[in-house]
């Protein structure tokens, strides 16, 4: 039987349980989360795991980065499950503040990211959200004095943005970014695809299939305008309402218009009903 990680609530409990985690010199890894976890959070840990002694998950659904008009109240919690799952892990740590730990009465301190926070996609759409990760996460990274943090690919400009935040502030860690996990059928493991209903469910590998499909378009030639544009199209036909689908330089985030610029990723956000899914591939 799994042991249950030890779990605190408090930063001061937090930080003597680091301590103690620091004995002999061990290095430490941290995953942070909002719960709901799944294979890919599984294999973020897994990822934490080769990479240090210890390993640290933090759980906390962060209010700050949510809209009035999105999912905060709705935000799926399975407290029980993530357990289970980090015990079998054999997780060290969980680090399980509430709002009023991480956001005391009097807190008036705000991280503004700039550079890929302000590349036009996510931050188009959810102006509020940088800011509000760059905040916890920096909190996060000063509450467990980490020396590596994995974060998915899933959400790549997040990655990007939390890699360029813990640089330019000498944050002391570093920033490791795991390939996404995706279901038999290709679909991202996200914690919001259980809000799809079953008939959604089958057309969600939609997105995936697009991607794929207008990579091969490049790397065989087609003109970037006309690639995006035929990638568009084909989640618009399967019943997906785009926000942007775009192929952008994989470190800058900057918009590209030549194969020759660099690494390059297609980055796409759409609805499918009430339910907005976002993913990313490299080319």
């Amino acid at each position: 039987m799994s042991r249950t990680p030890t779990i605190v609530r408090t930063v001061p409990a937090l930080r003597r349980a680091v301590d103690g985690l620091r004995a002999r010199r061990a290095t430490v890894a941290l995953v942070p989360t909002m719960g709901a976890l799944h294979d890919g959070h599984v294999s973020l840990v897994r990822v934490a795991k080769r990479r240090a002694d210890k390993v640290v998950v933090s759980i906390f659904v962060n209010p700050t980065q949510f809209a009035p008009t999105e999912d905060f109240g709705s935000y799926p919690r399975t407290w029980k499950s993530d357990i289970a799952k980090l015990a079998a892990e054999k997780v060290d740590l969980i680090w399980h503040p509430d709002a009023k730990a991480m956001y005391p009465d009097g807190f008036s301190t705000r991280v503004a990211p700039e550079g890929p926070a302000m590349a036009g996609l996510e931050d188009r759409f959810r102006p509020h959200f940088f800011g509000g990760v760059a905040t916890v996460v920096a909190k996060l990274f000063a509450q467990v004095r980490a020396d590596f943090a994995i974060f998915g690919e899933k959400d790549f400009q997040q990655l990007r943005v939390v890699a360029r935040m813990a640089s330019d502030l000498d944050l002391g860690v570093k920033v490791i970014g795991s390939k996404t996990v995706r279901e038999r059928d290709g679909l991202a493991m996200s914690s919001r695809n259980v809000y799809l209903s079953p008939a959604e469910r089958q057309t969600a590998p939609e997105l995936y299939r697009a991607m794929k499909e207008c990579a091969r378009l490049l790397r065989n030639g087609t003109e970037i305008e006309a690639a995006m544009a035929a990638g568009t199209e084909m989640i618009k036909r399967a019943g997906f309402v785009p926000d942007y689908f775009e192929l952008r330089h994989a470190d800058t985030l900057a918009p590209v218009s030549s194969r020759d610029e660099g690494p390059m990723r297609i980055l796409v956000a759409a609805k499918l009903g009430a339910t907005r899914l976002i993913d990313n591939i490299a080319i």
